[in-house]
């Protein structure tokens, strides 16, 4: 098992919270395998003033009975107070105890007063009480209607919102061997992404391979079925979602292209596509010169590289990989990885952009696109730069003709600097296979092109 890694911040914010000498309510949510339950105990290590109940599906009684139990190593007395909710919450908050109610939707399922009961405590009963209330929840949308939206009775009573994502490429590497390459890293989170529970079951000792062949292409690995798993614990008619997200994992982007491969009609599928960004399956991305609730060049795409990976290769292939048996990987997958692997690789380059380029105030990064143009990698500055850059994650080096490219596409480009006048190009070549010597031959010769290899990527992100 490896150590618990990054999220400093969160822990940070939870320690001030528990040493308040005010009520407080914390809400952590983000979908499953995030370790938002490993992030709780760790912030409660150390401490023998605190109630961590994880609930279960079951019925309000015997949650409420096996909460108290819970409660009763810390807090002996409880067992004296009436058996309800209301009661053994106030009991608790009299102690300035602090209160983690993980999988707080269970409860909500079999108790829905158990917000408004909350609600009450904070508006009415906590004024001389120092208790923290911590709600964990894995069911983004039950969280909203119990205590992030507008209408719900926890709103605005939280002094603390935790939305748990999965770690940066930096912290995700930590799980996986010093000795593998920067390319290896790439592939690597191209493949599993950064969620800890994914990355857990990647065998240090094995190959890429032999981890994908174990834990997803085998019918009994632990991953095989998990966004299955996942998606049909949170929506409730799964069957259109899951022909969304394969159809934007096979290259169908734009909502023209996502009706067209779906079969869903263009007006129906806004609810969709919307329901699967706020539970953060998707994102709805522009091109960085432009406003995302202004444009019309809109590109969906699933946030998760694992659940990408899972929608592309494994979602209704049957028995397709065990018929090939020990030659799947090697036959249906390594010929697409590369290619598939790029978009991971794009990402990472922007995500480095503001390291690489430390003596420019780089105010956005993303991608840009207009019709057949498009430029991989945009650093727009709040001076007269412009960074463009071209990625290439492929076994041959990087030629010239993609330098070329790149700058016949940056001509297209539509950025003005913020204070006027004529802007000036910086170009950016990112390889995984290096540069042909003519590439490296221009980038000798003119001071506005550099050249990075993932070594730099990989190490910039790093730091």
């Amino acid at each position: 098992m490896t150590e618990f890694v990054n999220r400093t911040e969160e822990l940070s914010r939870l320690s001030e919270l528990y040493n308040s000498d005010e009520a407080e309510l914390a809400v952590i949510f983000g979908r499953r395998r995030l370790g938002k339950t490993e992030l709780v105990k760790q912030s409660l290590d150390g401490r023998d003033d605190a109630v961590l109940y994880q609930a279960k599906q079951k019925t309000s009684a015997l949650q409420l009975q096996q909460f108290i139990d819970v409660a009763s190593n810390a807090y002996p007395g409880i067992g004296r107070i009436r058996e309800d909710w209301e009661s053994v919450l106030g009991y608790l908050a009299e102690q300035d105890a602090i209160v983690v109610l993980d999988e707080f939707p269970y409860l909500v399922e079999q108790d829905d007063s158990l917000p408004s009961v909350l609600q009450a405590m904070f508006d009415h009963e906590l004024d001389d009480s120092g208790v923290t209330f911590v709600l964990v929840g894995s069911s983004i949308s039950m969280m909203e209607e119990a205590a992030l939206l507008g209408n719900s009775p926890l709103y605005g009573r939280s002094s603390l919102k935790l939305d748990i994502r999965q770690l940066p490429f930096g912290a995700a590497m930590e799980f996986v061997p010093e000795s593998d390459t920067a390319a290896e890293q790439v592939f690597t989170w191209g493949v599993f992404g950064g969620v800890p529970y994914y990355l857990e079951e990647v065998d240090p000792d094995g190959t890429l391979e032999e981890n994908v062949e174990r834990t997803i292409l085998s019918r009994h690995g632990t991953l095989h079925d998990e966004p299955d798993y996942v998606l049909r614990m949170e929506l409730t008619e799964p069957t259109r979602y899951f022909s969304i997200l394969e159809a934007i994992a096979g290259g169908n982007t734009s909502r023209n292209e996502i009706a067209g491969a779906t079969g869903i009609d263009y007006n129906q599928l806004s609810k969709y596509v919307n329901r699967l960004s706020r539970l953060r399956l998707v994102d709805q991305r522009v091109p960085v010169t432009e406003r995302k609730e202004r444009s019309k060049r809109s590109r969906y795409r699933i946030r998760d590289q694992f659940f990408r990976f899972w929608f592309r290769f494994v979602y209704g292939s049957g028995d397709r990989y065990e018929d090939f048996g020990d030659d799947a990987f090697e036959t249906l997958i390594e010929p697409e990885l590369a290619d598939f692997v790029s978009d991971s690789f794009e990402d990472l380059c922007c995500r480095a952009l503001r390291t690489l380029y430390p003596e420019h105030t780089i105010t956005d990064v993303g991608q840009w696109w207009y019709r057949e143009h498009e430029v991989d990698v945009v650093g727009l500055t709040n001076e007269d730069v412009l960074i463009a850059g071209e990625c290439k994650f492929q076994r041959s080096p990087l030629g010239y003709d993609a330098f070329s490219r790149l700058r016949t596409h940056v001509e297209e480009l539509r950025w003005s600097p913020p204070a006027g006048g004529e802007r000036d190009h910086e170009y950016a070549l990112f390889s995984r296979s290096g540069f042909t010597p003519a590439v490296e031959e221009a980038a000798e010769e003119r001071d506005d092109l550099r050249l990075f290899t993932v070594d730099d990527v990989v190490t910039a992100l790093k730091s």
